[in-house]
């Protein structure tokens, strides 16, 4: 008998804003796009082929809808900032990046997940409502990627 296992991959983000205080000024959930080249990558890791794991994580300002031949975020909002930690558990990795004041500001309407400063290969990319981030402001995103089987 033969049996299929059917498999999804899927990404969710929390998105939380505070003022130069550290008080909550707005905190959302979003879900994204794993993009082809993300698929790709992951396949790759399979086989042992030497690329360099997810590093960076990037805020923008586009406003174009995520699709799965996308490999850059489309405005870039300042630089990619290195990612604070990346934990794999049982199906998930989670990825956490913090922009600092001064950093990524302006308005934010989607973010990717990076294996490298500049260049290299996006894992995924999410586009979402704005989020204002002033100049004081600082950013956490806290981004969990799951893989599930059936």
């Amino acid at each position: 008998m033969n049996k299929q296992t059917n498999i999804k991959l899927y990404g969710e983000l929390e998105i939380v804003l505070r003022d130069k205080f550290g008080k909550i000024k707005e905190k959302r959930n979003e879900k994204n796009l794993i993009v082809t080249v993300g698929l790709t990558f992951i396949c790759s890791r399979m086989t042992g082929t030497s690329k360099n794991v997810m590093s960076h994580m990037a805020l923008g300002s586009g406003t174009t809808a995520a699709a799965a031949g996308q490999t850059d975020l489309v405005s870039i909002l300042g630089s990619r900032e290195a990612l604070d930690s990346s934990t794999p558990s049982t199906n998930t990795v989670v990825y956490v990046s913090s922009f600092e004041a001064g950093e990524g500001t302006g308005a934010v309407t989607e973010a990717g997940i990076f294996n490298a400063s500049s260049g290299g290969d996006m894992l995924c990319r999410t586009v979402f409502p704005v989020v204002n981030k002033a100049s004081d402001d600082t950013m956490s995103v806290t981004w969990t990627i799951t893989l599930t089987a059936s």
